[in-house]
This record gives structure tokens, C-alpha cells and sequence, in this order.
């Protein structure tokens, strides 16, 4: 392989497998009782779950899948045992077990075609009773329903009447908040308890925001995500009654406070965090930030999240992670102070051998200032670099500062690795997020350009070596980049991408149907907005691209109109030639490819790609 500049012999090339294996070990939970751990380890290519005993430190395989992964959105019930979900892709039907963790007999609860089903809340006074979400009366509509996991008795709780898109339950499954949307108004609603209708409290236009979080313990209080009257989402406290604001508990003047900590036995916020150049946290608690002074100082140098905690929260689950390791699980116990580790999601990972994730800023065209960051290869070289821009999924999604496998995968490579927060990013506030609406292929694709063009006037990019490189959204601004900015891009790399408003619309799921609205009016409306639409969707510009591609898509993807993504290929490849259009179509694969062979041969095309495609044209 071509050596694509001189920072690559400083850098030994690191398998591929290496960066996109199925991870070693990985969401670790521990029982309400504070007994025992689990977390989903490979077993012959498929995540499974597996059980530790923390009085002997005995291990068990809890299942033995050979088919499809257990999924990491497994809960443990107060009865100790494991409430989990497989997804059978080739029947698209979402299978729900439980699992005895004293005998390991494994029981098919759930098994539906078509049926979407999540997990809401569990009660500690019926530890057999779970509440549960799910579109089987109606794909368009989630109704709630309490689950027996020892009977399979499945009792309707809350019918929806066709506006709910959230609901809210307290720490014993019962649901007192939720959020009714129709994609541009919505509301918060209440009811004191389950023989009380909701009533309406709060009325907000979608952009603004309310997001409830948890009862503070206190009359009808509960906590709250607002930005309502403020640019930036602040911690506040509601008044159930009459949707009224008591008080700012926490805001932070530059980004939106994004996630907390909540304590069940204290009914308290614990912390609050937000991204800026790197993860910042706030702790409102003291107990909790003593815990956490104790962490930082024995795990130094890394970010340190409380991941899961027993009943009594006495014991914890904590999860640490840098821009340049994936992540590391240990068990930490309150009453001795004892840190013990438990596990590392990849630890064929050097640290050493990894790029640093650098936070950047530049002013688009118009003075805006667009954050992101740049990875730079190990060495001494910094400028004249080839360039892999990846713009992310979306839009209404941001990059945030932390380990990333195809970053590190390109870096090790010798490429810079540009991601960009464009307007209409989220976290930077209601102003910067609004800034985005109906830009997509305006203002949005312009901060993109602004971005690299910002890198070759400081140096750091080889103007000739610019690859454009995303995923969904970020695929669209990749096809977007090569067809209007032909000069710009070398080449272009696209994964389940975006390539017809229309039918990206018009085929949302059932189940996606509320937030349509929305979408018409962040994105456009495709009768009122058909000729911007039509003018940006990359399927009626086939004309206008000319550089090699390289596409990959799962052909079981929710969001993929697969007939229409082959013919936009196949008049991709009759005008540029199959050499320059490379298609990997893969049957049994959802947007990400959870095939570790598929996810191999993925990245192993793609180092191909870009070794062919960024050498210097002589």
C-alpha cells in the first residue's frame, strides 16, 4: 500500500479487525440487590449475556445465541432476573426474554413481526410487573401495556390516542407525565395518579423544548430540561399542577445542559453535564461529588461516568473513556471506598498509538462560528495533510469529543479525520439549532465547504487529498459535497446515505410518523418546498457527480428505499463506469452493520478506496 504521508512511519498500522471487532466486554449492569454484575461478552461472533457472582466472583454464560446478538438495552427487574431483546433480522421480528439468572432457564416472552417494543420502567412493589412500550395495536401508534414476565400476561395501561410520543414514569413504572406532539405543537400533560385524567400543562412550539426528567419528591414538583424563555436547555424545577417554572437549578451561558444524574432513594439531580471542547459536569450533590473526586483521582486522565448502581446505591457501576480508548468498566463500592476493575471494551487498543481528538472553531461565510474537531496522524507532520471530512448524521445531532473507531481507523491510516458541528447542530443552544431549519443543501452544506476550506487556508489540508465521508445524513452531505463542489473532494465515501427527499419522507416508518411535521418544517415540506428538495436530492443530480464513490447499505435498513438506492447506483455506474461506483449491498444488515465479517470487509473496501483515490493526480 502507497504510504499517504510521513506521518505513517511513525505510526505502526494497527489491524483493522482491531478497531472493529465486536467488543470484549460491554454494558455491565449490576442487580438491584447489589449481588451480581452482568454484561454482554462475543460468543462465536454474537454479543451474549453473561452473569458474575460478587460473593465468590463465579462466572456463568447466561445465554449461548449463535444467531443474533443479545441487544445492550437489557434491563435487570427486582426479582433478579434479566429482561432482554433480540433482534431476528431476517423475519424483522423483535423477540423478548427473560432470563432466571439462578437456574439460566431463558423464557420467550415477546415475539412479534413488525412489532417495535422498549422497555419503560420497572416497580419495586410488583418486582414481576414491567412497563413496557409498544406499536402492536397500531404500527403508526406506541400504546403502554404492563407486563408480566412470569405469566406472559400483557395488560394494556395506556392506550394512545394518537398525539402521545413520550411518556414519563416514576420510579415505580406508574406514568403521571407525558408528551402529546402533532410534530409542530406540543405539550407536557399530568395526572396525579392512574384514575385522573391527563390534563394539559405546559403548550410549546417544537422549537422550543421541555423535557421532563424525574419527581423531585416534593408536592408535584419534577424536574425538567427547558430552554423555554432562554436560549439554553438549563436544569429547572415545574410545578405538576400547573406547568408553572419554580426555579433555575442549573444553566450554563454556552451550550445546553444535555444529561444528568438522579438518585431514586433521595429523589435529587446529582449532576448535570454538557458538551463543550470536551464533556464539563456540574455537581449539584455533595455525597455524589465526593464519589466522584475519589474516581477522577485514582482514574486520572479520564472521563468517568457512574454507569448503573445497585437498589442501595452503595455499589456502582463506572464507565471511563478518553478520545483515544474506547472504554473501561469498574465496579466501585461507597461504604469501603475499594475501585476495582472489571473489564475493557477493546484491549488490543494502545493508547499510545491513538491520535488526540482536538476541538476547533472557525467563522463560516457568514460570521457564524462553527465548532469541531480535528484529529491529526501521530508525527511530526501537521500541515499538507490528506483529509478525510466526515460530516454527521442527522441533521439535528452534533459530534462530541470522545473515542471514535473509524476516526482512530483513519488517523492510524495517515489521514486527518475534519467532523463539523454545522448550524442546526444540537447542544449549542435554541439560536444555533433554529439557525439550521430548511438549510439542509444551503447554509448547513455551506459551513461544511467554509470548514475545508478554513483547513486548506491554514495548511493543514493537501488540497489535492480530500475525501468526504458520512453515514444517513451525513451521507447526503458526502453525495451533496462531490456533486456541487466537484473541485473540492477527491473522492466520496457513503454509508445507508440519504438520497431522495421525497421518498425519505414519504417512506418514514409508521411508527415515525409524528415527528413528519417536524420534518417539513426543519427540512421542507415536499409540496410547498418541491423544487429546493428536488434541486439538492442527490437521485435527480446523478448528472453532476463524477467522483469515484464507494456506498454501503443493509438492505433491512427501516429508513432505505432499496429498489430506488440500486437504480441511482446503477446510473451512477453506467455514466462514471463500475470501477469509479462501488456498491456493497449486504441482506441481512440494518443501518450499521453488526456482522463483524461485513464490518471488516466494510473497512478493508474502504482503506482501498481511499489509498486508490487520494494519491496526487500526476
Amino acid at each position: 500500500m502507497a504510504a499517504l504521508s510521513a506521518c505513517k512511519q511513525h505510526a505502526r498500522q494497527i489491524a483493522i479487525i482491531d478497531f472493529f471487532k465486536t467488543p470484549e466486554k460491554v454494558a455491565y449492569r449490576i442487580s438491584p440487590d447489589g449481588k451480581y454484575l452482568s454484561y454482554l461478552k462475543p460468543f462465536k461472533d454474537k454479543q451474549n449475556l453473561f452473569i458474575q457472582s460478587l460473593t465468590d466472583g463465579k462466572v456463568r454464560m447466561g445465554t449461548s445465541f449463535t444467531d443474533y446478538s443479545v441487544r445492550g438495552d437489557y434491563y435487570w427487574t427486582y426479582n433478579n432476573e434479566i429482561v432482554f431483546f433480540q433482534d431476528n433480522i431476517a423475519s424483522d421480528e423483535i423477540k423478548m426474554f427473560a432470563l432466571d439468572i439462578f437456574t439460566l432457564k431463558t423464557s420467550l416472552i415477546i415475539s412479534q413481526n413488525k412489532v417495535r417494543i422498549a422497555i419503560l420502567g420497572r416497580d419495586r412493589h410488583e418486582p414481576d410487573i414491567i412497563t413496557v412500550r409498544m406499536n402492536q395495536r397500531d404500527p403508526a401508534n406506541f400504546d403502554i401495556y404492563r407486563l408480566n414476565i412470569k405469566t406472559g400476561e400483557l395488560k394494556p395501561y395506556l392506550i394512545n390516542p394518537g398525539n402521545i410520543t413520550q411518556w414519563y414514569p416514576d420510579a415505580n413504572g406508574k406514568i403521571r407525565l407525558v408528551r402529546a406532539s402533532d410534530g409542530v405543537d406540543e405539550s407536557i400533560l399530568y395526572r396525579p395518579n392512574d384514575d385522573t385524567p391527563f390534563k394539559r400543562i405546559i403548550a410549546n412550539n417544537f422549537k422550543t423544548s421541555v423535557r421532563p426528567i424525574a419527581f423531585t419528591g416534593e408536592k408535584n414538583h419534577f424536574y425538567a430540561l427547558s430552554n423555554v424563555n432562554r436560549d439554553k436547555s438549563a436544569l429547572v424545577e415545574i410545578n405538576a399542577e400547573d406547568g408553572k417554572e419554580r426555579k433555575v437549578i442549573f444553566a450554563n451561558d454556552n451550550a445546553d445542559i444535555q444529561s444528568w444524574d438522579y438518585s431514586k432513594n433521595t429523589h435529587k439531580i446529582e449532576l448535570v453535564s454538557w458538551d463543550a471542547a470536551k464533556p464539563q459536569t456540574h455537581y449539584l450533590d455533595p455525597d455524589i461529588k465526593s464519589i466522584y473526586d475519589k474516581l477522577n483521582a485514582e482514574l486520572k486522565g479520564n472521563e468517568v461516568d457512574i454507569a448503573d448502581r445497585d437498589s442501595a446505591e452503595n455499589k456502582f457501576i463506572v464507565f471511563t473513556y478518553t478520545d483515544r480508548n474506547p472504554g473501561s468498566y469498574y465496579l466501585f463500592e461507597r461504604s469501603t471506598g475499594k475501585l476495582s476493575k472489571l473489564g475493557d471494551i477493546n484491549p488490543d487498543l494502545k493508547q499510545d498509538e491513538l491520535s488526540t481528538m482536538q476541538p476547533i472553531s472557525y467563522k463560516a461565510g457568514d460570521g457564524m462560528v462553527i465548532n469541531g474537531y480535528l484529529t491529526l496522524p501521530l508525527g511530526t507532520k501537521t500541515t499538507n495533510l490528506p483529509v478525510v471530512v466526515m460530516p454527521h448524521d442527522g441533521p439535528f445531532l452534533h459530534n462530541g469529543w470522545g473515542y471514535n473507531p473509524e476516526v482512530q481507523f483513519l488517523a492510524n491510516r495517515g489521514y486527518a479525520v475534519f467532523q463539523v458541528n454545522y448550524r442546526g447542530s444540537t447542544g449549542f443552544g435554541k439560536a444555533f439549532h433554529s439557525a439550521g431549519f430548511k438549510e439542509v443543501g444551503g447554509k448547513i452544506q455551506q459551513d461544511i465547504t467554509d470548514g475545508v476550506s478554513w483547513l486548506i487556508a491554514n495548511k493543514t489540508a493537501n488540497p489535492k487529498k480530500i475525501a468526504i465521508f458520512g453515514g444517513g445524513f451525513g451521507g447526503f452531505s458526502a453525495l451533496y459535497g462531490v456533486s456541487f463542489h466537484p473541485q473540492l473532494y477527491n473522492c466520496a465515501i457513503v454509508q445507508h446515505g440519504l438520497i431522495n427527499f421525497f421518498t425519505y419522507i414519504k417512506d418514514a416508518p409508521p411508527f415515525f410518523k409524528p415527528m413528519v411535521q417536524m420534518t417539513y418544517e426543519r427540512v421542507g415540506n415536499p409540496e410547498t418546498d418541491a423544487s429546493q428538495l428536488r434541486a439538492i436530492s442527490p437521485v435527480f443530480n446523478t448528472d453532476k457527480i463524477r467522483a469515484p464513490l464507494l456506498i454501503f447499505q443493509g438492505a433491512r435498513d427501516d429508513r432505505a428505499n432499496i429498489s430506488e438506492l440500486n437504480q441511482f447506483v446503477r446510473e451512477l455506474q453506467k455514466q462514471n463506469g463500475s470501477d469509479k461506483v462501488r456498491y456493497f449491498l449486504k441482506p441481512m444488515e440494518r443501518t450499521t452493520f453488526r456482522s463483524q465479517a461485513n464490518r471488516t470487509e466494510m473497512y478493508t473496501e474502504i482503506e482501498k478506496f481511499l489509498d486508490e483515490n487520494m494519491r496526487v493526480k500526476q
